[in-house]
């Protein structure tokens, strides 16, 4: 229980106090009390409900992730279900403070009585509780009957309750009579000698209250109601305050560094880690007072971190590291450190650039909670401190440079077998001299590669492995060892990184036998080790060492390109991608010269106008980021077809100025479109009160598809919204998709609902076309309500023959209702189109096979997106506008 503070005009009640009836506060606070303990029960239950789901078999990312989701609503709704009985109390108690039992009132509200009480905090307690100036006036009020007045349990809960800086063992209580003046009011007076008592016992409580009844009875001043004073008194005896950790002395303020430190490290702790929700809790606020950016991986095998610490309190930052039990001698070969500290103006543009502008490797400290700190895809878990030699970097460096001499002179066969145990695109740019790489594109691919190199090999040949921090290695070691039954592995220490720093500071001019860049995951993309060209540039064929991601941000595709096309083309991939880069620029060109003449009171400046629409639009909640992100994750090749941000706005929009916000999309890809219809179905519900929308009736969406891996992306993330809503825990569940592979449907047909109002259907079709057809005829198995609205984004090559389907029938499309398709613009190509020659894509005698295939069909789809909008334009049984939006949206309206 808490108190109420009373700042308020009160009214007398009536002085017949010891008659009132005082038996049902007793069963009211009982009754709450049990509510309390029912509530912290079912909290406990839920953790070892938890508890015993891990234990019995492992969870997913995703699971670990609805758990904790779960675990933290239900500790939110007993928060809100305490205020809410506080706050029910305090209105009991305002209700008690201001109502009369005059016996004339129709129904006469009999007053319980209350006690008033004075607390008085003694000047030592007062300064190191810093008061405020609620906590310092101390008039509080104790209801007859309660635990505040009769146990000394209960009256600490009332001061606990009062104080938010009051800690236990920390104070002594003392009471005493109140200083009261001649007209009625508290004096704030500290106890005169001789007149306190202790109070220290249940007895001594009970004592205490008793002698405000009889104080309230003898006063000579008229009281309003019994009253007491209590002294809190600061405990000479409590225990000091713990000393603040060791690692914090003498430590600099890190918002004065000037450089930053990339750092990295793992630990595999033999015991795991019990609890990795706890230990990600606890090891964030540990690193809070060091400004440390990162992210990190908590499971139960252990931890993985890649971060960034100003480096004037790097020092402080390992000490902290290696007093954490699960750390500690348990990180393998300590912390990975990049041998060059960046200037905080090199930093805050070492990352991957974030809408074309330049951005830091890290912006926050993320500590997540996963079922793996790196996703092997085993069946099984090994044991990874059996997972053979942890080979020193100056030991690998002379191990390399032997294996080099011995195939010079020609003798192979005793060389050992290195493994290069990273991704393709991290081996195209970088390699230990000698060494085989695995090829994979992603780490759980490793296993089957390795068993097929390996089958022949004698099972003591040497096997050397490295990959870029070595954690990776561990975990391929731990497989070459105890699943093939390898007994000559050994892995570098510390990997790739531990190597370059090792090579660089302990010897002069000795070349590295790591060519090329290492590519690491902190947002630089690579750390050029040599000078030597090993990537092929995804554009021109030439050598290159320099990797990036597509600066179209639809497409955003990871890519080796040389310098030369990486300026030629703008820094991107293709020239469709270049085209809607180059047309940005321009237009913030133009906008760059009007703003000259504007006026100069402008805090914020735009570089397209793109990006001036976006900063001046409501922002679309962070699940639509997630389902990016999980697009260019699970289909990169396909991360330019989502939506985005301009165009999802624009869509949901349009579905919430709809009559009944029934919606119709042909082509769900990952569902990116979907939620923004969901959303705006949901929104027309909200106005209209329709609710639990369905195929029948009310707000509701279908959606087709025919890609098999794009249907079960769209599924996960339509049931995250479906079970979290659109807020953060529904992005937070989104996010856990990324590191594990994405649950196949069984079945053709997906079903969800947001928020209650807004059902939708996902289906899985092999022809789109045939299903509408079908729709608008009637005849198939699938006869939904008409809908409001239908957005084309399938087949390109057919969209006059979806647009029939919709205004041929009204069982499909209500009339006034619209047809909205996208892609009517194909990357700007129907300029040329129109004009009958295409210079963007033109071939050339120099063009590869594949980019001729390319741009052919560029130029096909081109030629079809501008006969449709021409046909389309002329039909009166339309009305059209055509939107510059992205790639062109089409909203045709059905008369």
């Amino acid at each position: 229980m808490t108190l109420l503070s009373s700042i308020m005009m009160v009214m007398k009640p009536a002085r017949a106090f010891s008659s009132a009836p005082v038996h049902h506060h007793r069963q009211s606070f009982s009754q709450t009390w049990g509510r309390q303990s029912w509530r912290r029960s079912q909290l406990i239950r839920l953790w070892e409900t938890s508890n015993q789901e891990q234990q019995s078999r492992p969870l997913s990312n995703q699971e670990l992730v609805k758990r904790r989701l779960a675990v933290n609503q239900a500790k939110r709704e007993s928060r809100q279900r305490s205020i809410q009985e506080r706050l029910d109390r305090n209105m009991r108690f305002k209700r008690l403070l201001h109502n009369s039992t005059d016996g004339e009132q129709e129904h006469p509200f009999v007053v319980p009585p209350l006690y008033a009480a004075k607390i008085w905090v003694d000047i030592d307690l007062r300064q190191d509780m810093r008061l405020s100036g609620r906590e310092k006036r101390g008039r509080v009020f104790l209801q007859s009957g309660s635990e505040g007045v009769q146990t000394i349990s209960g009256l600490h809960q009332e001061l606990y309750g009062f104080f938010s800086a009051l800690r236990k063992d920390t104070f002594l209580l003392t009471a005493s009579f109140p200083s009261i003046t001649a007209d009625g009011k508290f004096e704030s007076l500290p106890p005169k000698e001789g007149e306190a008592w202790t109070i220290e016992t249940d007895e001594d409580v009970i004592a205490t209250f008793q002698k405000a009844d009889d104080f309230f009875q003898q006063s000579a001043v008229e009281l309003q109601r019994p009253s007491i004073q209590i002294n809190v008194l600061k405990n000479p005896n409590a225990p000091p305050p713990l000393p603040p950790p060791a690692y914090l002395d003498g430590m600099a303020d890190p918002k004065e560094s000037e450089t930053m430190t990339m750092i990295s490290f793992y630990a595999f702790p033999p015991q795991g880690i019990e609890d990795p929700e706890a230990f990600a809790f606890d090891i964030k606020k540990k690193w809070k007072p060091f400004g440390a950016l990162g992210r990190v991986y908590v499971a139960s095998e252990g931890i993985n971190a890649q971060m960034s610490v100003p480096t004037n309190v790097l020092d402080n930052f390992m000490a902290c590291c290696r007093i954490v039990p699960e750390l500690g001698e348990h990180m393998e070969n300590g912390i990975n450190i990049d041998p060059r500290p960046l200037t905080m103006e090199e930093f805050q543009s070492a990352g991957d650039p974030v809408n074309e502008k330049p951005a830091p490797p890290f912006r926050n400290l993320h500590v997540r909670v996963r079922s793996q700190i790196v996703a092997d895809g085993l069946d099984k878990s090994l044991d990874w401190q059996s997972a053979g030699y942890d080979m020193p970097p100056m030991e690998w460096h002379q191990k390399i440079k032997e294996a080099r001499e011995t195939k010079d002179t020609g003798d192979g066969a005793s060389s050992p077998i290195i493994l290069d145990c990273r991704n393709d695109y991290e081996t195209d740019v970088g390699i230990f001299e000698g060494a085989e790489p695995l090829g994979t594109e992603n780490f759980r691919e490793s296993w089957d590669v390795l068993n097929d190199r390996l089958k022949d090999a004698p099972k003591d040949a040497p096997i050397m492995t490295y990959c870029t921090g070595g954690i990776r290695c561990v975990k391929v070691g731990a497989y070459l060892t105890q699943e093939m039954g390898f007994t000559n592995v050994s892995r570098l220490a510390g990997g790739i990184i531990a190597y370059d720093r090792t090579l660089t500071e302990k010897t002069e001019d000795e070349e590295s036998m790591f060519k090329g860049t290492n590519f690491v995951f902190d947002g630089r993309m690579g750390r050029e080790i040599t000078d030597d060209a090993l990537g092929t540039c995804i554009t021109c064929g030439a050598k290159t060492n320099l990797v990036s991601n597509c600066h179209n941000e639809n497409c955003h595709k990871r890519m080796i390109q040389c310098d030369n096309c990486r300026t030629n083309y703008h820094g991107t991939c293709s020239h469709a991608c270049k085209n809607i880069v180059i047309k940005g620029q321009t237009k913030a060109q133009e906008e760059s010269t009007l703003s000259e003449t504007a006026s100069e009171t402008s805090t914020k400046t735009f570089e397209s106008i793109d990006d001036y629409a976006v900063g001046h639009s409501t922002p679309a909640p962070s699940v639509y980021a997630e389902m990016e992100h999980n697009t260019r994750a699970h289909m990169p090749t396909g991360a330019h077809m989502v939506s985005g941000a301009t165009q999802g706005r624009i869509l949901a929009q349009l579905a919430s100025m709809t009559r009944e916000g029934r919606i119709l999309e042909l082509g769900t890809f990952t569902g990116y479109a979907t939620v923004c219809f969901l959303e705006g179905a949901r929104n027309v519900g909200q106005i209209t009160g329709a609710s639990d929308g369905n195929m029948q009736s009310g707000p509701y969406v279908m959606s087709l598809e025919r890609d098999i891996r794009a249907f079960n992306i769209a599924a996960a993330h339509v049931q995250a919204v479906g079970e979290k809503g659109l807020g953060e825990e529904a992005a937070e569940l989104m996010c856990a998709m990324r590191s594990q592979e994405v649950p196949s449907v069984d079945g053709d047909i997906v079903s969800s609902s947001l928020d209650g109002i807004a059902g939708c259907d996902l289906l899985k079709v092999t022809d789109a076309l045939a299903t509408v057809e079908e729709i608008a005829s009637g005849n198939g198995n699938l006869n939904p309500a008409p809908f409001d609205l239908v957005f084309v984004d399938a087949d390109k090559t057919r969209l006059l023959d979806y647009v029939e389907a919709c205004l041929s029938s009204d069982r499909l499309l209500k009339k006034g209702g619209f047809i909205v398709v996208d892609n009517v613009l194909w990357k700007g190509l129907v300029v040329e189109a129109s004009n009958g020659s295409f210079s963007s894509v033109a071939d050339s005698p120099d063009d590869d096979k594949n980019l001729v295939k390319k741009n052919r069909r560029a130029r096909k789809l081109a030629n079809q997106m501008h006969d449709f909008n021409s046909v389309i334009v002329k039909d009166d049984r339309v009305e059209v506008v055509l939107f510059p939006v992205r790639d062109g949206l089409s909203v045709i309206r059905k008369k």
